[in-house]
């Protein structure tokens, strides 16, 4: 199949793989995290929303090396991507479970096809400045990251075990 839509980290999932539907399986190699995608309801949704730069902190998977086995098997060259330096940034103060106002633990619901991005943003959204949010996944959350830091919040997220990740969410003075 020939195509010029180019493999990058801003690619979005569901442009991948219409593009490139034979990428999926080795998609789901790399970032096992994903196998969900099998399921078309997940796929409609989380594939729109979710790039691959999002995805490599999903699935825990370096960046280069996604992006590069991905252009691999599409036929395309590797890349040299630039390091991303993330800032060292402290845990804040206001990142405690027990400080949170609302403790949502979504894993469950994750698992049994419930994408939690709806919730999130509503409950978040239903909260008076100062307040914190604690989201409970198996893995960082990073679309849903980006799309509550776009909308003024104060994110933090921590890696307290492989299966339990906590994102802080703390709504501004606006």
């Amino acid at each position: 199949m020939k195509t010029d839509v180019l493999i990058t980290p801003d690619i979005k999932l569901y442009d991948m793989l219409k593009a490139y539907p034979h990428l999926e399986d080795r998609f789901i190699e790399l970032a096992p995290v994903f196998v969900k995608l099998k399921n078309p309801v997940l796929r409609k949704t989380i594939t729109k929303v979710t790039t691959l730069k999002q995805a490599s902190l999903v699935g825990r998977v370096s960046l280069s090396i996604l992006i590069n086995e991905l252009r691999s098997a599409a036929g395309q060259g590797n890349t040299e991507l630039a390091v991303e330096k993330s800032a060292a940034s402290s845990k804040p103060v206001w990142a405690s479970e027990t400080g949170a106002s609302v403790v949502y633990d979504a894993r469950e619901d994750l698992e049994s096809g419930v994408h939690p991005v709806n919730k999130v943003v509503k409950d978040c959204s239903e909260m008076s400045a100062g307040q914190v949010y604690a989201l409970v996944t198996p893995f960082t959350p990073a679309p849903l990251i980006d799309m509550i830091v776009s909308k003024g919040f104060d994110v933090y997220s921590e890696e307290e075990s492989p299966a339990k990740v906590i994102t802080y969410i703390k709504k501004g003075s606006s």
